[in-house]
């Protein structure tokens, strides 16, 4: 015998299949992609290609960028369980989370429902509601640990939307959003799930848990880059929803300059008013297929092993660990603190030492993604310690 066990030997060697497709895993023990993530190979050269391709031949080749928009569609739909008509391009979370608020037809009286720890983009949209009478209930919650009880209570005949994030940026607190939805349901409330911590580290079906309307851009844990990321909306709430920002690309008879007729397209491509970005959706359909390729389910494996073993790692040490670790609520972000010492001067010297991590509410968080190995975490712990 060997020695090594056989399973731990097989997630290794997976794992460094991986790796080798990051090339920040050279210098870098990148464990910050709950904020933005270094680009896989795949992305990279897909860029690259692009620009190449406009800066020798113009808009000759326009047609074939415009069949990648339709890929990275029909990906976006296999990773959500969805049908990709329901599926927008976008370019980024806060555009979806705008799509809805913005959309709804809100009349006075009406009420929504949303925790007090979301990220700001998914507050700003519905506090900016208040003027037309719509009143905004948002809900005290500890870190971000919310409650299902507390927006059960929350809820009324008047509540027209629930609004979550799938996991917190705060401490990774991750939701069920299928019992959130069958709350928001009771009550003749759509649910509006914003899944950028979520999306290409966990497996996510909306049909299955009853979502209505989602948004994630894509430069977290599906190793995209900035500026491209997916909607999607239920189509029986397709025509609930009043379009925002209609341009040429809007309707279904795109392209076509001299007919003027407002004829939207019958599904989710309605709100894709005008041009793409084509640099970043080239990146993120190559992330896409490459995560597809790799599977879900082993990434999902991969990140809770990696997150896991960081805790024992920094209690070990003395460090404080906010983050819920129950398997319900587990996710790719670990919130901790170092007693008696600055999140900030902590995250600075890491910096120093080719170690990234962040740091969110007075905490420092780390958020390894699955091709992240052991020798990440012991390259933070040693720095911690």
């Amino acid at each position: 015998m060997n020695g090594h066990d056989p399973q731990t030997t097989g997630q290794s060697d997976w794992t460094e299949r991986m790796r080798q497709g990051m090339p920040s895993s050279h210098r870098w023990a990148y464990l910050d992609h709950a904020a933005v993530a270094p680009l896989p190979t795949v992305a990279a050269d897909a860029m690259r290609d692009w620009v190449d391709d406009l800066a020798l031949n113009g808009a000759t080749d326009w047609n074939h960028w415009r069949d990648r928009v339709e890929r990275l569609r029909r990906s976006a739909a296999g990773l959500l369980g969805a049908d990709e008509r329901q599926i927008a391009v976008i370019r980024n979370t806060t555009e979806g989370v705008g799509l809805v608020a913005e959309g709804i037809d809100w009349q006075p009286g009406d009420n929504l429902v949303v925790p007090a720890c979301e990220f700001p983009s998914n507050l700003y949209a519905w506090r900016h509601l208040a003027d037309r009478g719509v009143e905004v209930r948002v809900l005290p919650v500890d870190l971000d640990h919310v409650g299902y009880d507390e927006i059960e209570a929350a809820c009324d005949e008047h509540t027209r939307l629930v609004a979550i994030s799938w996991i917190g940026y705060r401490t990774g607190f991750r939701i069920d959003p299928g019992r959130v939805a069958k709350i928001a349901h009771q009550h003749g409330a759509w649910l509006f799930v914003d899944a950028i911590q979520g999306l290409g580290a966990f497996p996510l079906d909306v049909k299955a848990m009853g979502i209505d309307a989602l948004a994630a851009d894509g430069h977290k844990w599906m190793l995209g880059p900035e500026g491209a990321g997916v909607f999607y909306i239920h189509p029986s709430l397709l025509d609930c929803l009043r379009p925002m920002g209609l341009g040429w690309n809007s309707v279904r008879h795109a392209g076509d300059f001299s007919n003027t007729e407002l004829d939207l397209k019958p599904h989710a491509g309605r709100y894709e008013g005008g041009t793409y970005n084509m640099a970043g959706i080239a990146g993120l359909e190559a992330s896409l297929v490459w995560l597809d390729g790799l599977g879900i389910e082993q990434i999902e494996s991969k990140i809770l092993e990696i997150t896991g073993h960081l805790c024992e790692k920094l209690t070990a040490i003395g460090g404080l660990v906010s983050s819920n670790r129950t398997p319900e609520h587990s996710s790719g972000i670990v919130s901790f603190e170092m007693p008696g010492q600055s999140p900030r001067e902590l995250m600075r010297t890491c910096r120093d030492r080719d170690v990234v991590i962040n740091c969110r509410d007075g905490r420092l968080r780390a958020s390894p993604h699955a091709y992240s190995n052991r020798d990440d975490v012991d390259r933070l712990i040693d720095v911690l310690s």
